[in-house]
C-alpha cells in the first residue's frame, strides 16, 4: 500500500483537553502523522519559527494573544500552512475574520465531527 508522505500538525489551544482529544483523533485516522502541541499563540509561533508544518488547528478565545492574531503571524511565516480555526464562538464576524485569514472556520466543542471536518478541509 501506498501511503502518502507523513504530515505534521500544530494543535494550540489552551484547554489540555481539547488539545489531547484533537490529538487522538487525529492520530486515530493518521497514525503517521507528527503532532506538536501548543498552549498559546505566543507558544506556537515560537515553535513555528523553529520548524515548518503543513496543518494547525488554533483557538481562537486563548488568553494572550488571541488565534486570529496567532494565525495572522503564523501564515505570515509560513504561507502554505492550512489552518482551522476552533471556537465556541460561533458569531458571524468571527467566521468572517476566518474567511479573510484564509483559514477554515470550525465550531467547538471538539468533537469526532468537528476534527474531520478540519481534517477535510486540511486534504481538501
Amino acid at each position: 500500500m501506498d501511503h502518502p508522505s507523513p504530515k505534521s500538525v500544530l494543535i494550540v489551544d489552551d484547554s489540555r483537553v481539547s488539545r489531547l482529544l484533537i490529538r487522538s483523533l487525529i492520530l486515530a485516522q493518521f497514525p503517521h502523522w507528527t503532532v506538536t502541541e501548543a498552549a498559546s499563540g505566543d507558544e506556537a509561533l515560537a515553535l513555528a519559527a523553529a520548524r515548518p508544518f503543513d496543518y494547525c488547528t488554533m483557538d481562537i478565545n486563548m488568553p494572550g494573544l488571541q488565534g486570529t492574531e496567532a494565525t495572522e503571524q503564523l501564515l505570515k511565516m509560513q504561507p502554505t500552512v492550512r489552518v482551522a480555526l476552533f471556537s465556541a464562538n460561533i458569531q458571524e464576524s468571527q467566521q468572517i475574520r476566518a474567511t479573510q485569514l484564509g483559514a477554515q472556520f470550525v465550531a467547538k466543542p471538539v468533537t469526532p465531527k468537528s476534527v474531520a471536518l478540519a481534517l477535510a478541509y486540511f486534504q481538501g
